[in-house]
């Protein structure tokens, strides 16, 4: 049900207020630096971006995240400090907690739990997660949407344009536009915890059949647009199993790339969020996803430009890469730009290539991803600059993610086979039946 806090005007303004600071000093001072030469300490200013927006909490510091997996979007030094909002995020207090649980359930809302903890079990940019119990014993998470985000949203989004109007006056090898408008969209959706339900509902339909992925169940008669109440599951973070054994982390990559890559060519589903707090894995190596707020269902004709891409850079098909990319949305491109675009496009399609056993990439370190997106970022601004396609936003930050999971785990894998395994036996037609099915049976919103 929705609350004054919503659409609260003054809510807006007091965010607009704290965020500017933060906001408009990492913007006006990185211009500062380029227009004029002033010489700022990043690091340190980094650091100061990161309190100021934890402080907060709020959307901004997922944008941050979103953000530090897009190549170039934003410099190195805010990169290293943003990533770690998420995970570091502080709980909201227990006055809170208990106001917002009577609002959603009801003043005798306690005594619907055999036990809540009091203290947070995980806190994040929207909301934070509460371990509880049901009379009969079953172990459940409380996830808790925090005051005020609708507000929140909207004057930080406000806040992100102008971050990115600035960045473009001085570097327009990317047009944000349609960056901008994808994140929008995305974060709109997180805040409605309905939407999330019916994601996770999709998402046990689309992995049913996978014996390593699980997917917690939505307890419906104690959640609410704000409070999403689900089985609880338990896991460790995947850093724990960098030093196990080679076969038990192939085996997590192998559930990993299964519960992202599944559901994307066999629904055109793709979730968009693959951060490390977002899973957990099991004794038995079997991958526990966590949250469904970042979810993109895609057109058919998406997922296959996406095969038709690979199938060009392969077969060294030039005409089926420009065909792949104006699936895709993009326009106007010339010979240059295809050259351009073919760079980072090798780079992702690389593991795919060869029918053996390999790494996601032969070193270990992100450094030479780092080099091919500068390249591309130069090459790109050189020409002009290019307006990437809202499809491609989350289709290439998944991407990017899971690569960096692959690479923490030193997985060995054969890539090229699981992939193939996936689209062996694609089938446009089939693919847009089967999507029309499933988000209807889980109740996803169109």
């Amino acid at each position: 049900m929705a609350s004054s806090e919503d659409s609260s005007v003054i809510g807006r303004a007091r965010r607009y207020a704290r965020v500017g600071g933060a906001v408009g000093g990492l913007a006006l001072r990185f211009a500062g630096s380029k227009y004029l030469g002033m010489d700022i300490d990043k690091d340190r200013h980094a650091s100061d971006l990161k309190a100021a927006l934890g402080g907060l909490k709020g959307p901004l510091m997922k944008v941050a995240q979103i953000m530090a997996t897009i190549p170039d979007a934003l410099p190195d030094e805010y990169v290293q400090e943003l990533k770690q909002l998420q995970t570091n995020a502080p709980s909201m207090g227990w006055p809170f907690v208990r106001r917002r649980m009577a609002s959603e359930l009801g003043h005798d809302w306690r005594g619907r739990f055999d036990s809540f903890d009091r203290d947070a079990a995980h806190a994040a940019s929207l909301g934070q997660v509460h371990r509880a119990t049901t009379a009969d014993g079953r172990l459940l998470a409380c996830k808790l949407q925090y005051p005020d985000m609708s507000s929140a949203v909207e004057a930080d989004l406000k806040q992100l344009r102008l971050v990115f109007s600035i960045y473009e006056r001085y570097d327009k090898a990317i047009n944000t536009d349609q960056i901008h408008a994808e994140l929008s969209a995305r974060l709109r959706e997180e805040l409605d915890y309905a939407r999330e339900a019916a994601h996770m509902a999709l998402y046990a339909r689309m992995l049913k059949g996978e014996k390593g992925v699980h997917v917690p169940e939505t307890v419906a008669d104690l959640s609410t647009a704000r409070l999403l109440t689900m089985t609880w599951m338990e896991g460790a973070p995947l850093l724990d199993f960098q030093d196990a054994a080679l076969e038990d982390r192939n085996r997590i990559a192998h559930n990993m790339f299964r519960a992202w890559y599944v559901p994307f060519y066999e629904f055109g589903v793709i979730h968009g969020d693959p951060h490390l707090g977002n899973y957990s894995v099991r004794p038995d190596h079997a991958v526990n996803l966590l949250d469904f707020g970042c979810i993109r269902v895609f057109p058919p004709s998406f997922v296959s430009g996406v095969i038709d891409l690979y199938h060009g850079l392969r077969d060294a098909d030039r005409d089926l890469m420009v065909h792949a990319y104006e699936t895709w949305g993009f326009t106007g491109l010339d010979q240059e730009m295809i050259d351009v675009l073919n760079i980072w496009a090798e780079f992702v399609y690389a593991p795919l290539m060869e029918d053996k056993v390999q790494k996601i990439q032969e070193s270990d370190s992100g450094m030479y991803g780092a080099r091919v997106a500068n390249k591309v970022h130069e090459e790109l601004r050189r020409l002009g600059g290019v307006t990437p396609p809202r499809e491609f936003v989350l289709m290439d930050r998944a991407a990017i993610g899971l690569g960096s999971v692959f690479m923490h785990l030193k997985a060995e894998v054969n890539w090229y086979e699981l992939f193939h395994e996936l689209i062996g036996d694609f089938d446009l037609k089939r693919l847009g039946q089967r999507q029309t099915k499933a988000l209807k049976s889980a109740g996803v919103p169109q």
